[in-house]
């Protein structure tokens, strides 16, 4: 079978390194899959046997609604009209809008966010902005065929944005066995033990301020480390608490597991989410998890483990948890990856090909 699925770029980011991971196991398995950008602009390398395939240097891709039919007319061009794919499928909502634009046959898009929890975010500014968001959604999303990336996903297009249209759940595929194979790797600055860290982009769905408002209440707690680019801004948000000398931003990191390996701990704070990857990659790696029970993922993949959810936006209670789950850490033998495992994935995948 061939396969496209069409990313704005690789730069970093759960759903690039998701799809990467699917681009692999389906080479794997013997399809032809193409990993199209929009720009090329990369930061994680591409698996053994993936086709590249790019329409813009970076920087020169346009938002604009010229800039986005340019696009979509280059793409419709490199892939022959979609006349050779079985399945195309793109991800993240500016790629899925130039990929609707290409009018490209066989187009799934996938949903790798929480779009509703998006939404009422948005409106807490901007009403008018977040209907008008609501609506480009439900008009975009409502004339594709769907794969969401949890159950939570696919119940909040259903009964949200009032989508019509098929909807699938297929999770991201996780190779436990690879993943910890990874952390043996060499790897330079990994700290000294004893430290928690925190996996994700410095973007406001992430909450690194209710993060380093927990961290402030726990004077006893380990070091922290961000895995995340630098940023002025939440430079000042370590200062501005008084935690300079234990929050520590490390930049972002191609293979984070032998940091998971190493650390007491994971958080994940965020408002909303689709299928948090980090949750279930430390936890892989043997490293125990506090979670904000936001939308959607992390209550499905934390099932067996309540003890390490709390409700989202609520200081005292993330605090109380990461102190809770230091001093006695949950039993990960607990733990059932086989939603995840790669070759049922893979099988869900076929099957849409098929269809």
């Amino acid at each position: 079978m061939r396969f496209a699925l069409i990313l704005t770029n690789l730069a970093g980011g759960g759903a690039e390194k998701a799809m990467l991971k699917l681009a692999a196991l389906l080479t794997g398995r013997g399809h032809q899959v193409e990993m199209v950008l929009l720009e090329d602009r990369r930061e994680h390398a591409l698996p053994d046997g993936v086709e590249l395939r790019t329409l813009a240097e970076p920087g020169s891709l346009s938002h604009g609604w010229i800039g986005k039919r340019v696009a979509a007319w280059r793409l419709r061009r490199l892939l022959n009209a979609g006349r050779d794919h079985e399945l195309i499928v793109s991800t993240l909502p500016f790629a899925d809008e130039i990929t609707d634009l290409a009018r490209l046959p066989h187009h799934w898009c996938r949903i790798a966010n929480t779009l509703s929890a998006e939404i009422a975010l948005l409106a807490r500014g901007n009403p008018a902005k977040a209907e008008r968001r609501r609506a480009r959604y439900a008009t975009l999303y409502g004339r594709h065929p769907l794969i969401a990336v949890s159950w939570g996903v696919a119940g909040d297009l259903r009964e949200k944005l009032g989508l019509a249209t098929r909807i699938v759940a297929i999770p991201n595929p996780f190779d436990v066995t690879a993943i910890r194979q990874r952390t043996t790797l060499p790897t330079p600055g990994l700290p000294a033990r004893p430290y928690a860290i925190h996996v994700g982009r410095f973007a406001p769905q992430k909450r690194h301020d209710l993060l380093l408002d927990a961290w402030a209440r726990l004077p006893q707690a380990p070091n922290l480390f961000l895995l995340t680019a630098p940023d002025p801004h939440l430079e000042q948000l370590i200062v501005d608490r008084g935690l300079s000398e234990r929050a520590h931003v490390v930049g972002f990191q191609a293979n984070p597991y032998p940091w998971m390996a190493g650390a007491q701990l994971l958080v994940l704070c965020s408002d909303h989410e689709g299928l948090p990857n980090v949750l279930l990659e430390a936890m892989a790696c043997g490293t125990p998890v506090v979670s904000t029970d936001c939308p959607s993922g992390p209550a499905e993949i934390l099932r067996d483990f309540p003890e390490c959810l709390v409700p989202c936006n609520d200081t005292a209670a993330l605090a109380d948890a990461i102190a809770r789950n230091l001093a006695a850490p949950p039993d990960l033998s607990r733990m059932d990856f086989s939603t995840y495992l790669p070759e049922r994935v893979a099988a869900a995948w076929e099957a849409l090909a098929g269809a």
